[in-house]
């Protein structure tokens, strides 16, 4: 391990003193939640001193470099759109910084570049996506994004000679579009990020070549931050979806012809069950809803006037849940967890099941792609050991195609993986893969890498991580737990680590590590956890609750107190999943596994590297920030506590390769240190 001698720029401690029912909680760095204040600026310059001092001073960085180089730097291809025999795409080319915007004619036809964000002038952090095609073809609508910020500008290209339209939407959250069918205009639904308009929620006419504030507003949901308004397009209708967050969430849906100027219809009000329509060509209305389907199931709607309308089965509920499902001309497919695997079933658009697609075993499979006007259907697959590869199937002749593959320097020949049970601190049993070289696997101690998410029904499936190949390639054991909280069995997985029972996901992780040092795999100085998102708030609770099992941890773009996440951008909309301090009972499980609010004086804790950057506006960088005060103030081991924190690092992972191929080097040299790695 390298010598680090120097010590954390402590910051100062400013208590201050909240009574939450009746509970008096101490908060010590609330300072830090000003990101623009001059000193939050200058304790960040004086933190990131501070990573650079240990981080770039760790022998191997260069030979880490160039491997971190050569995993990320190849040719990549997604956001697959189409209309009509037109498809478009993202495609990345190797060395080239961001991904540009193309079009192909034909499903084996030449591709032409639509859009260079290089051509912007902007910088290596302009990224672009496309987003939708107009029904005849000839436009698309496309989002510009600066760094990870999940905010972003809509515009509108002329695919036939590449001119952008002056009808710009400007930064902020778009929640819904669809072009006019005469293409006149377009409906909308734009959450502006200027405070002013960013609570009123509308959705809007806009005629090409108009002034915006000319916009007829054509439905309006309401004002305030609990209101969330969504635009559901269709040819011949379009959905307006209204989620309004109370005390739990509230759905109502209203459908409009756009064939008469009769006054939306109202089929579904104060749901209090999940329910996402789609509007069919013609004029069907399908859904996806748990309302008496805890696994979901996709429901045909049919308007009953003055009465409730019929939800009539397509695809029934069944002991598996339904990921993702995409309706094509005539058909719908729908992806299913079954028991930590993937698979996709395909239906007519009435419910009679026709088959399966074809998928090796262990592979990982995602919809990403579909059109109304043919059967055809894009996929991903991909596996612990093979990279992502995106292929097209067609229902006519049933063949599945491969499309594009991102051709990773990874010899998977010497990989492989296993799947183990270990008991929980409930008695549950939990499945948990482990992944390495032939070697790795047979052997007994050796560093171990694990990760999880534990949330949001969010399934943890075999899937390629360059992060991983890494580790993998450097002897290292991955261990990957399917805790609950996921939904790899189903919704009661997901809903016995919901809310105030969040605690059983990070007691089935920590079983997961003590299973591991308990069977010999490895030892607490050789055991390192990841993870980002939820799941940085999963390795936050870990680390606080049992310091003495790890010996690294890398926790990125994480959630760290609890008692205040809500009051944050929109984190208010998770209350349903996380539950907020607002409520007494919520608050005594908050407060019970809060990361920033469980750290203790004196404690020894594991060297920890804390990622996260201003842009970040879904785990708001003040969780990261004020962790990473309080972490180095209390910590009382010789290892160090580090953030590593960006103006441009957001949620969004659209990060130039050069800003990605330096973020996983910093992350590969720190765990390589810490786990004293052979470079």
């Amino acid at each position: 391990m390298s010598q680090f001698l120097m010590r954390p720029p402590l910051g100062v401690v400013e208590p201050i003193t909240d009574l939450l029912h009746g509970v008096m909680v101490v908060d010590q760095y609330r300072w830090l939640e000003g990101q623009e204040a001059p000193r939050t600026r200058a304790w960040l310059a004086q933190q990131s001193r501070y990573a650079r001092s240990y981080l770039d001073v760790i022998p191997g960085r260069t030979v880490i470099r160039q491997r971190v180089r050569e995993l990320l730097d190849v040719e990549t291809c997604d956001s697959i759109h189409i209309s009509g025999d037109r498809y478009i795409f993202c495609r990345r080319a190797k060395g080239e910084e961001q991904a540009s915007i193309f079009l192909r004619d034909g499903s084996s036809g030449e591709e032409r570049l639509l859009l260079d964000p290089k051509a912007r002038g902007t910088g290596a952090c302009t990224a672009v996506k496309p987003l939708l095609l107009s029904p005849d073809g000839t436009l698309l609508l496309y989002e510009v994004k600066e760094g990870g910020e999940r905010m972003g500008t809509f515009e509108i290209l002329k695919v036939r000679n590449g001119e952008t339209l002056p009808d710009v939407l400007p930064r902020g959250f778009l929640r819904g579009f669809a072009f006019a069918v005469d293409g006149r205009g377009f409906y909308y639904v734009h959450e502006g990020a200027d405070a002013q308009t960013a609570r009123h929620r509308a959705a809007f006419w806009h005629a090409f070549g108009t002034s915006f504030g000319a916009d007829e507003q054509i439905f309006v949901a309401g004002e305030g931050t609990s209101i969330l308004l969504q635009l559901i397009s269709g040819q011949h209708q379009l959905g307006f979806l209204v989620y309004r967050f109370l005390d739990k969430m509230y759905t109502d849906f209203h459908l409009w012809s756009l064939d008469n100027n009769v006054f939306p219809e109202t089929l579904i009000e104060n749901a209090d069950y999940m329910f996402g329509p789609l509007l069919l060509q013609d004029k069907r209305v399908l859904a996806i809803t748990n309302r008496e389907a805890p696994n979901f199931r996709i429901i045909e709607v049919r308007s009953r006037r003055g009465a409730q309308p019929e939800f009539v089965d397509l695809v029934p509920t069944c002991d598996s849940r339904i990921q993702s499902w995409i309706a094509t001309q005539n058909r719908i497919f729908v992806c299913y967890t079954r028991e930590a695997t993937a698979e996709v079933v395909i239906f007519d658009s009435y419910g009679k099941r026709l088959g399966r697609l074809p998928n090796e075993e262990c592979d990982t499979v995602r919809l990403v792609g579909g059109s109304f006007e043919r059967d055809e259907v894009f996929l991903e697959r991909e596996s612990f050991t093979k990279p992502v590869a995106t292929y097209r199937y067609s229902c006519q002749d049933g063949n599945l195609k491969l499309w594009a593959n991102r051709r990773i320097p990874f010899d998977s020949r010497h990989y492989g993986h296993t799947r183990v049970w270990f008991t929980s601190k409930d008695g549950t049993q939990i499945p948990m893969f482990l992944v390495g070289r032939h070697d790795v696997l047979s052997r007994g101690l050796q560093p171990v890498i694990m990760t999880s998410y534990g949330g949001y029904g969010v399934s943890m499936l075999p899937g390629f991580s360059a992060f991983v190949a890494f580790v993998l390639e450097r002897g290292c054991l991955f261990a990957l737990p399917c805790i609950r909280g996921g939904s790899e069995f189903g919704t009661a997985w997901h809903d016995a680590a919901k809310r105030r029972n969040r605690q059983v996901a990070f007691d089935d992780f920590l079983c997961a590590a003590e299973w591991l040092i308990e069977t010999r795999r490895t030892v607490p100085r050789k055991l390192a956890i990841f993870g980002g998102s939820n799941s940085g708030l999963l390795v936050g609770a870990a680390m606080t609750q049992r310091p003495d099992l790890f010996r690294a941890v890398v926790c990125m773009v994480p959630m760290m107190d609890m008692l205040r996440y809500h009051l944050f951008d929109n984190a208010h909309f998770w209350k349903e999943e996380l539950g907020t301090a607002d409520d007494r009972e919520d608050f005594v499980a908050l407060a019970g596994y809060s990361p920033y609010h469980q750290v203790r004086d004196g404690v020894t804790y594991p060297a920890t590297m804390i990622v996260s950057g201003d842009a970040d506006q879904n785990c708001n960088p003040m969780h990261a920030r004020k962790m990473t005060a309080r972490l180095q103030a209390a910590n009382s081991s010789k290892y160090p506590i580090i953030l590593d924190y960006r103006h441009s690092r957001g949620h969004s992972p659209v990060l130039p390769l050069s800003e990605r191929v330096e973020d996983l080097t910093d992350r590969m040299a720190f765990l390589c240190d810490q786990l004293e790695l052979q470079v």
